[in-house]
């Protein structure tokens, strides 16, 4: 049967979008400290890496990116962390994407699809000591952003997002009664 091969590609709709605009709006206020070689080579030290030896934190695995140790976002908002290398650790793309923004000692403990538990990582104890001396010494920055820039700029930011989102619901609505009178003209 011909139907059990075949599978249509999901449609997708601009509200589905929403979490995207929201990260850019975190994203867009967020710093970025590029690290020096020393500051590099030492977060490796910490770790037990050198850059010879350099695998995924979590796991062990080949690492393919740097992951956020504590997320920028959390509950659509940034959690006050930024990216710098004490907020970075050497990652591979299944602990990297399976973590997310979840609390990373929390999400190497569970049964998540593809977290170092559920996977069977025989060290995890011996890398979660690593991880927890490797956030202890290195101490990531979190500020207060609200702080810094004020309340009104901090209020005006989020309305800014609130009003992206609002529209994209109301374009939403509009493209819907488009593809009404596209199908209907089909049927």
């Amino acid at each position: 049967m011909s139907k059990a091969v075949f599978q249509m590609p999901k449609p997708t709709t601009i509200t589905a979008r929403t979490s995207s605009i929201t990260n850019a709006f975190v994203n867009g206020i967020i710093p970025t400290l590029e690290p020096t070689s020393d500051e590099i080579d030492f977060a490796l030290e910490i770790l037990g890496m050198t850059k010879e030896t350099i695998c995924c934190a979590y796991c062990g695995d080949t690492y393919t990116e740097w992951d956020h140790f504590h997320p920028l976002i959390k509950n659509k908002r940034p959690t006050g962390y930024i990216s710098e290398i004490h907020n970075l650790v050497p990652a591979c793309g299944k602990c990297n994407q399976s973590k997310g923004n979840k609390d990373w000692k929390q999400w190497m403990q569970s049964n998540a699809a593809l977290s170092p538990k559920s996977r069977g990582i025989p060290d995890l104890e011996k890398r979660i000591e690593r991880l927890t001396a490797y956030e202890q010494i290195c101490c990531p920055i979190r500020l207060d952003f609200e702080k810094i820039v004020g309340k009104d700029v901090w209020q005006q930011h989020w309305s800014n997002c609130d009003k992206l989102h609002k529209m994209m619901y109301d374009c939403q609505e509009f493209s819907n009664e488009i593809k009404k009178t596209i199908i209907a003209s089909i049927e």
